[in-house]
């Protein structure tokens, strides 16, 4: 055999080798555990992964090219920068906008950020690993957002960015805060690492969240709307964002040429930098102190099969969310069941709930009880991210940053706030079991 037909008969045995496993694991109706999420693929995926094995380019190739360009096209934006993790895009989007390329409007060490404190962590972070300041507002309930209402009262004269996420794919007001920040001049991150799909009515037309705010990050982390494995994104409409983004996540680099290409600007050896020699290549020079970040062709490939059923995968969040909706609106008396934005379709990563203080049971009472059912359940993350053991010492110095008003519903879903899955994976049976485990615990308490 050729090396074409070698390469076709391994990829018929990868095919093969799925229906008799993984397919078959997966068409067993029957369950063990009832997952908060999980990946949900085919033979495509597979064969993928292993076309790029054998390619064995290993690094950013062809692959990433393809997923950059087809989440773009998703989203209709112009620029997606491919990065190891979502966290890794949060870095990257955030270091972004502090770079001197930007004059006035970077962030400079002690300007504020504002933010939400029931937050998934690094989120917030890159804010205050760099020297910066976030302005932590309250959220409401049962949206799960931040309170627009406290905006300007959180607003100072430091003020550069709101960096907040659309919470389990429920987006914040986006029509609000990309006015409040176009009115002072303010970066607006969107984190929209739980909400890869949803929709929302801006301006009468409705757009993808990822694509108002100045950029926007991505998870692929396998319980997200797609998975690489790991792997996260950074897009933007803006060039020069696109390329500082690059800039931090390729080592800090000056130079925007791809892997493997030389001289894309033709000045290579013809320019001055720093107080480096004239013309020293410009391959090598660094105007940020950037990270390497990059993800490789192996994870890229796994993406680029999910892309294609992200659609899909979409609908299916909807319509599980929709259905646990409407099926617990009985124990509502007892439950706070979530609401979405009025002006949006979201793109659900989780059905969250909140026990009412007159329930007569605790969050924690009713998640002992689903789990002993074997119905994985999780917390909104950090719940209140200032309680934790990593803020300890600024909290008793009481500096590193700020809390715009009180935190009263941030503290409330750090007590008594829970959820259970939505991913596509999930099947009638299940979303039966669920709801009806749910509804006996209430019935007997």
């Amino acid at each position: 055999m050729n090396e074409r037909e070698i390469k076709e008969k391994i990829e018929e045995l990868v095919r093969e080798y799925y229906q008799k496993t993984h397919r078959k694991n997966k068409d067993n109706d029957s369950f063990e555990k009832i997952q908060y999420a999980g990946r949900v693929y085919d033979e495509k995926e597979m064969v993928n992964l292993v076309d790029a094995a054998l390619e064995f380019w290993l690094t950013s190739g062809h692959y990433v090219d393809e997923f950059e360009k087809g989440l773009a096209d998703f989203l209709d934006v112009r620029h997606c920068s491919l990065v190891n993790s979502g966290s890794s895009a949060n870095l990257c989007a955030f270091m972004a906008l502090t770079s001197p390329k930007l004059g006035e409007r970077r962030i400079k060490r002690g300007d504020e950020v504002i933010t939400v404190a029931a937050a998934f962590p690094t989120t917030v972070t890159p804010i205050i690993q760099y020297g910066a300041v976030p302005v932590f507002i309250d959220v409401t309930i049962p949206q799960y957002n931040i309170d627009v209402s406290r905006l300007e009262e959180a607003r100072t004269d430091k003020t550069k960015a709101v960096f907040i996420a659309h919470t389990l794919g429920n987006p914040f007001d986006l029509q609000y805060i990309r006015e409040f920040c176009d009115r002072y001049q303010f970066w607006l991150i969107e984190d929209n690492c739980d909400a890869l799909g949803t929709t929302y009515l801006y301006n009468g037309e409705w757009h993808k969240t990822g694509t108002i705010g100045d950029l926007s990050t991505y998870s692929f982390y396998p319980p997200h709307h797609i998975t690489l494995g790991e792997g996260g994104a950074v897009c933007t409409n803006h060039t020069q964002l696109y390329r500082l983004v690059n800039s931090f996540r390729d080592w800090g680099r000056d130079c925007w040429c791809n892997s493997g290409v030389d001289d894309t600007c033709k000045h290579r050896f013809t320019q001055k930098f720093g107080e480096l020699p004239y013309g020293y290549d410009h391959k090598y020079v660094y105007s940020h102190f950037g990270y390497n970040l990059k993800a490789t062709d192996l994870q890229a490939s796994v993406g680029c099969a999910q892309l294609e059923k992200l659609p899909g995968f979409v609908e299916q969040r909807k319509h599980n969310w929709a259905y646990l909706r409407e099926n617990l609106e009985e124990v509502s008396g007892q439950i706070i069941l979530p609401e979405k934005n009025e002006k949006s379709d979201p793109s659900w990563f989780g059905f969250l709930m909140t026990v009412r203080e007159e329930a007569g049971f605790t969050r924690d009472e009713i998640v002992q009880f689903l789990e002993n059912r074997n119905i994985q359940t999780r917390n909104l993350f950090s719940g209140n991210f200032i309680k934790h053991p990593c803020f300890d010492e600024m909290r008793s110095k009481g500096e590193g940053y700020r809390i715009a008003g009180d935190l009263v519903n941030t503290d409330m879903i750090m007590a008594a706030s829970f959820w259970i899955g939505v991913y596509p994976g999930m099947n009638q049976r299940k979303l039966d079991y669920m709801i009806d485990s749910i509804k006996t615990f209430v019935k007997e308490r």
